[in-house]
């Protein structure tokens, strides 16, 4: 039985920082597509980051624009975890994040393409 299982989510002030976590158990997602997004309340959910696998242990990732340059998504294999760390925090950063699972290899923004789901972890970034 596959789980995602995300960890790191809390209260920061703006401009501060996190680290989420997600941990897969089941099955090895080494060179899969795995990836974040996020839900605000009273939105839908919106693509994050996403990461692929290249060769050995080279992924190569990419942002949604309304974080570029501030979050940075990336694995650890040995560990079979995702990571996505949050930078220079604002209050519009605020949501639930999920972290996804594919069954593709190529990266994709598209939640659709998404097989496996994590509970989610609450941000909260205060002003």
């Amino acid at each position: 039985q596959v789980q995602l299982v995300e960890s790191g989510g809390g209260l920061v002030q703006a401009g501060g920082s996190l680290r989420l976590s997600c941990a897969a158990s089941g099955r090895s997602f080494r060179t899969n597509a795995m990836g974040w997004f996020r839900q605000a309340p009273g939105k839908e959910r919106e693509f994050v980051a996403t990461s692929s696998w290249i060769a050995g242990t080279t992924y190569l990732g990419n942002v949604a624009d309304s974080v570029k340059g501030r979050f940075t998504i990336s694995r650890d294999n040995a560990k079979n975890t995702l990571y996505l760390q949050m930078n220079s925090l604002k209050p519009e950063d605020t949501a639930v994040y999920y972290c996804a699972a594919s069954q593709r290899l190529g990266r994709t923004t598209y939640s659709s393409d998404y097989d496996y789901w994590g509970q989610g972890t609450q941000v909260t970034v205060s002003s």
